[in-house]
């Protein structure tokens, strides 16, 4: 007579992980119509609710492309807003130094965004490519080249603090001590 096996899970010590169990694992499917992929970016069906989706990766970034936090807020109520976002995700810039992600993953500033529409550069824009930037609009907009001409000279005042706060931010990357980089 054959005797039964016994399982790995009986004793001290576990001899198999916790968790390693010989079911299936249940595995949740993009919620994306025909997508076959594991969904496992959740994503919020609506502004302030707790019903979510499950995408992708791939579709989480689609979704995502389009998200507006500030939607329907007038500008007072967004600057409240993300001010206490600041303060409340300041703990997150601790790990800024593991540099996970390309562009848009929070290693430039707000004002740094702005900086870069004005002097119509890319968001993943290197500073060798700010600086041809700024110089093609100073050129264009110097107060010297339209003398006079007050829109000119507001252009100019904007392209140069905008390049001020990008240089200010690529010098305070280029000089941080190493036991912060």
């Amino acid at each position: 007579m054959a005797r039964p096996t016994r399982s790995n899970d009986w004793g001290f010590p576990r001899w198999r992980s916790y968790g390693a169990g010989r079911d299936a694992a249940p595995v949740r499917l993009c919620d994306r119509e025909g997508c076959e992929e594991p969904g496992e970016c959740p994503a919020p069906k609506a502004p302030n609710s707790p019903e979510r989706w499950y995408f992708c990766e791939r579709h989480a970034a689609e979704y995502n492309r389009g998200w507006d936090y500030f939607a329907g807020l007038d500008a007072e109520e967004a600057a409240r807003r993300e001010a206490d976002e600041r303060r409340e995700a300041s703990g997150f810039r601790q790990s800024s130094h593991h540099a996970w992600a390309g562009p848009g993953d929070g290693r430039r500033s707000r004002d740094e965004m702005r900086a870069l529409e004005v002097l119509e550069c890319e968001a993943d824009a290197d500073f060798d490519a700010i600086k041809l930037a700024w110089r093609r609009l100073a050129k264009v907009n110097h107060p010297d080249v339209a003398p006079g001409d007050a829109e000119a000279a507001k252009r100019f005042q904007a392209i140069q603090a905008a390049y001020d706060v990008l240089k200010g931010a690529e010098e305070r990357r280029q000089y941080r001590p190493a036991a912060e980089a």
